[in-house]
């Protein structure tokens, strides 16, 4: 039987719409799309870049819980209401991921709140242990 079990962030959005953070399934974490949001203060940064570098610590938070890290991220989806918000986000996402190299792809779409800039989600496949 392939272990199923939800990673909750504590996001208020997560039990108003009735979702999890991550779907841990066998060797498969699913991270729902993550946004800029500090989810135990539910506040937000202006700022997108700021947003794009607390995206990634909640998206990180659910993988490490799972056991497992950037290293296993495999697929990244990024969305965004404004293209030009996407290039300032560049070096934070290279940080994260520059070394990973995971598939990825930039859409262009509302958020959910008009205070969110980008919102990220991620795929990854935890390693047999060593």
């Amino acid at each position: 039987m392939t272990e199923r079990r939800s990673i909750l962030s504590g996001s208020t959005f997560e039990e108003r719409i009735g979702y999890a953070r991550a779907v841990v399934d066998g060797d498969w974490v699913h991270v729902s799309g993550t946004t800029g949001f500090d989810y135990p203060t539910m506040t937000i940064s202006e700022d997108v870049v700021e947003q794009a570098e607390q995206c990634l610590r909640n998206v990180e938070a659910a993988p490490a819980e799972a056991k497992c890290t950037f290293a296993d991220v495999v697929r990244v989806r990024c969305l965004l209401p404004d293209r030009a918000d996407f290039e300032p986000c560049w070096p934070v996402l290279r940080r994260a991921f520059g070394q990973v190299r995971p598939a990825a792809t930039m859409l262009m779409c509302d958020l959910a709140d008009p205070r969110m800039k980008i919102e990220i989600e991620a795929y990854a496949r935890r390693r047999p242990p060593a």
